[in-house]
């Protein structure tokens, strides 16, 4: 190596452009609003958990990552490309490269597990029907299940059985992002951990990149990378964030935010009184809500 070479300054790389992009992003159904303002980076690989109570906009946010709902106002950008300029051929081809796991699973009830797991297969490929038996039989042993579920119709699997036959349907197409609604809802804590595993595990693949929608704390510590809170809208001020908090799991548990701690350790506190009186701004009555 020359002195001239020794003295030239080293190269600093750009920074890396993050996989997902939400950009000032507000969704407003009719006079409700949902979401306001939500901006986020999430790089490749990283797995994001979002928190917050039921109604908060958290399945809201998560349709609008994959397009299935159009923001009011910003945008949402894959590989810096926005959602919102792409035709109705180029959306549905870009949701191929994600995963997407329903709350339900969302399996087709007259299909076969294996049919299930096969469909993205044999709709958006042209790989022939060996070959997508052999993935098929792979992905089940991937998500722990025996061959013999892929012969059965969902009614016949148990809900946690159903949930790891979803997870194998959205692995089918090797997507580089996995989008998570609430997978361990209605799930026994031992279930709920192999579901928590099986995301971990699926988080080695490649650096795929995760974002899981749920309430459960325990998911929530053990699979996130990073875990932002998002927060009612008719409980906040005008200026105030939505997103309430942003950290690692050490730091929500380091959190002194009373809505943060309210969540966190499951308190009603006042809750119960706000909702009452929720009810009544919104014109409810005793016999309405009955």
């Amino acid at each position: 190596m020359t002195a001239t070479a020794t003295l030239k300054p080293a190269r600093r790389d750009a920074p890396e452009q993050p996989l997902l992009e939400v950009a000032g992003v507000s969704v407003q159904f009719g006079r409700q609003q949902v979401l306001r303002d939500i901006a986020l980076e999430i790089p490749a690989g990283q797995t994001l958990v979002v928190l917050g109570e039921s109604g908060c906009g958290k399945t809201v946010l998560l349709k609008t990552l994959i397009g299935l709902v159009r923001p009011t106002a910003g945008e949402v950008r894959f590989e810096g490309r926005p959602l919102g300029g792409l035709s109705d051929r180029e959306l549905a081809q870009l949701r191929t490269r994600y995963g997407f796991v329903f709350q339900n699973a969302a399996l087709f009830d007259s299909l076969t597990i294996a049919d299930n797991i096969a469909f993205p297969l044999r709709e958006h490929t042209r790989i022939g029907a060996a070959e997508i038996a052999a993935i098929v039989d792979e992905l089940l042993a991937e998500v722990g299940l025996p061959r013999s579920a892929g012969r059965k119709k969902p009614v016949e699997l148990s809900g946690g059985m159903r949930k790891r036959a979803g997870l194998a349907r959205a692995l089918a197409l090797d997507p580089p992002v996995l989008l998570y609604d609430e997978p361990t809802t209605g799930l026994d804590p031992i279930m709920s951990d192999v579901i928590n595993e099986l995301i971990l595990k699926v988080r080695a693949r490649d650096g795929v990149t995760s974002v899981v929608v749920t309430h459960d704390m325990n998911t929530a510590r053990k699979v996130g990378d990073r875990i932002i809170m998002l927060y009612p809208l008719h409980r906040l001020g005008a200026d105030e964030p939505q997103v309430v908090f942003d950290g690692t799991a050490t730091d929500l548990d380091r959190s002194r935010d009373p809505r943060v701690r309210q969540f966190v350790e499951g308190r009603a506190g006042a809750r119960l009184t706000e909702l009452r009186d929720e009810q009544a701004e919104q014109g409810w009555t005793q016999e309405e809500s009955a």
